[in-house]
């Protein structure tokens, strides 16, 4: 289950800097308009994803900073922006590679953001939550960068594995 989440987390790294760069070739105000996501625009969108990612981070390690609205805007520079997710995503690739086996069924206790009841869930469905959510809201920048008739942006897994990831499949067949 390690290896999973380590190509989870290293397949999060490479599919965000591909969205990254997408949004970086937008005129700013495309980049900035309210296309009917649900966070509204691309960069509010991107500011969603750094605040959940911290707000789960913190839940997990117990470390960091984290927000109390999901929506907060935590860098209005895509640029910083983008320097705020890429150690994220180093974040999660180090923590991944930090655990056990038997870590994935430690039980995290928290109280989320939306519902503020407590709640108990094992670490290992909470990081395939973390990931799904993820690939979720990028499916959503996606959309609006070809609803603004940009090319699409591959961020197929299979993609990774074939490419940067390869080491995933080596490590597979050994």
């Amino acid at each position: 289950m390690q290896r999973h989440f380590q190509m989870l987390a290293d397949y999060n790294r490479w599919a965000n800097a591909r969205i990254y760069d997408a949004c970086a070739a937008l005129p700013d105000a495309d980049y900035r308009a309210d296309r009917g996501a649900f966070f509204g625009s691309a960069h509010r969108t991107l500011n969603h994803l750094l605040v959940a990612d911290r707000i789960w981070l913190r839940r997990i390690t117990g470390n960091g900073v984290a927000p109390m609205e999901l929506n907060v805007i935590l860098h209005d520079d895509l640029s910083e922006l983008r320097r705020a997710r890429e150690a994220e995503d180093r974040r999660f690739i180090d923590l991944t590679a930090s655990f056990g086996p038997e870590t994935f069924e430690r039980l995290v206790h928290y109280t989320p953001v939306t519902v503020p009841e407590p709640m108990t869930e094992p670490l290992g469905v909470m990081l395939a939550h973390v990931f799904n959510h993820q690939t979720h809201h990028r499916g959503q920048i996606h959309t609006i960068l070809t609803s603004l008739g940009q090319p699409s942006v591959v961020l197929d897994m299979i993609t990774f594995l074939r490419g940067d990831g390869r080491q995933w499949m080596a490590s597979r067949q050994h």
